[in-house]
């Protein structure tokens, strides 16, 4: 039986696992092309791995990165109901936990807990349920702390750490419109700096393992890290040592504030390919003082939305499949305790073995949303690699239209769309347009609130 589940105002037919496939489809069209791995030892993946300061081991070196998943309620005149978790996003973490993943990592949860917020009611059970649901199968559930800074969209003066405006304005890499910010005050850094403790705290109450900070793809703790967007000439800016003082310090209030036991990482950039940017030699650095001050782990990434790296820049790094391998060649060696995960570009075992000859865990993202099994089926050695989708490599924003809309389908109890079928991509590219000119507005959210289940049951 074929059911079409409406997303976004567009049907998207999803076959059911009992449904039989179509016999007038060819074979060959039947089944996905995967990419092709080069021989490997397999069992590297599976080795467990202990995290220095908080002494949590993870179950494998896979880890899966964040993403947005839009799956809290949204009411946006009413913060006591706005930003609770749902039913869907707990099913969402549930199928995600079945997976193999020893590492869970969620998106972004700064705007759905704010300091606030108590350690009890309908918004606190709902992310207990969330982390319960995460866990049950065995795998790490840590929540992603960020602040967009300067990339808010819903304010008209967002705060940064300084006054530079975003360059593209909607327009190459990205089609968001951002207002001008303004510099953060000395209260405001002191407010921001305990709001992602709170959130830290917060979480560690609701029995999740622990949080990643944010600090790539340009968001507010890229800008204070970059000379770019970091002008300032007070203590939190010039130097090095000045740019990192807010995350540094976010990282030691977080710790006050949780167990000895709760992990501690970021995610940031190993460069950012502009010019006057957060350098590799500067990531290095900071990464050093990062392991002085207890992160277990660092997640290399790359570029911000002024310049989006979802793409490989160099041909060396097409050969090695991750994206951002060679910057962590120059990162790791300063490392002693302090693990490195590297995410972006990595589809076959040949390649995430080979990526553990420098690092020590790997991080996938968009496959995750194709095949939800796909760590534990790498695992058993039910396959090598990841099934090649029809959707460019390249192509950022229709790769993130088609995960969002899998998240959903998951979330509403149904199967992730094929996005290797041909039709699946078609029917996405013919209604992109309205997706892109609704992206993170009242229009789009607002659909949600038809199908997303709000989760108030009492624990």
């Amino acid at each position: 039986m074929e059911t079409n589940y409406i997303i976004e105002d567009v049907p998207i037919p999803m076959l059911h696992p009992s449904a039989a496939v179509d016999t007038s489809v060819p074979e060959a069209a039947a089944h996905p092309k995967r990419y092709t791995s080069e021989p490997a030892d397999r069992s590297r993946l599976a080795e467990p791995l202990t995290l220095p300061f908080s002494g949590r081991t993870v179950p494998n070196r896979f880890m899966h990165a964040a993403m947005t998943e839009q799956l809290c309620t949204y009411y946006p005149h009413n913060t006591q109901e706005n930003g609770i978790p749902t039913k869907n996003i707990e099913r969402v973490y549930e199928r995600w936990g079945r997976g193999g993943i020893g590492m869970i990592l969620t998106g972004s949860i700064n705007p759905v807990v704010s300091p606030h917020h108590p350690f009890s009611g309908p918004r606190f059970n709902g992310f207990v349920a969330m982390g319960r649901a995460g866990k049950a199968h065995g795998s790490l559930m840590l929540a992603q702390v960020n602040h967009p800074g300067r990339l808010c969209v819903f304010q008209d003066s967002p705060v940064s750490a300084s006054d530079v405006e975003v360059i593209n304005q909607g327009k190459g890499d990205g089609f968001y419109r951002y207002k001008p910010p303004h510099p953060a005050s000395h209260q405001e850094i002191r407010d921001i700096i305990r709001a992602f403790a709170h959130v830290a705290e917060y979480v560690a109450k609701a029995g999740w393992d622990g949080v990643e900070l944010h600090g790539a793809h340009g968001f507010l703790i890229a800008q204070f890290l970059s000379p770019k967007t970091n002008k300032r000439t007070d203590e939190y800016g010039g130097s090095l040592e000045n740019r990192m003082r807010f995350v540094l310090e976010i990282g030691r209030e977080i710790r006050k504030r949780t167990p000895p036991d709760f992990i501690l990482g970021i995610k940031i950039n190993s460069t950012e390919f502009q010019d006057t940017g957060f350098v590799t030699q500067e990531a290095g650095e900071l990464c050093k003082n990062l392991e002085e001050n207890r992160f277990d782990f660092v997640e290399l990434s790359g570029g911000t939305y002024e310049k989006i790296l979802m793409t490989h820049q160099r041909e060396s790094t097409k050969k090695r499949e991750a994206f951002f391998l060679e910057f962590a060649d120059q990162i790791v060696p300063g490392l002693s305790k302090t693990k490195v995960y590297v995410t972006g570009g990595l589809r076959t075992v040949g390649g995430m073995v080979r990526a553990l000859d420098t690092v020590d865990g790997v991080g996938l993202a968009r496959p995750l949303c194709e095949e939800w099994h796909l760590c534990k089926d790498m695992l058993e050695g039910k396959v090598d690699g990841a099934i090649v989708t029809g959707i460019d490599p390249g192509d950022f924003w229709l790769a993130l239209m088609a995960g969002n809309r899998n998240i959903r389908l998951v979330g509403l109890g149904a199967e992730p769309a094929e996005c290797w079928r041909k039709e699946v991509i078609d029917e996405l590219k013919a209604t992109y347009d309205e997706w892109k000119s609704n992206k993170s507005t009242e229009k789009e959210l607002g659909r949600y609130k038809l199908i997303d289940e709000p989760y108030n049951m009492k624990l």
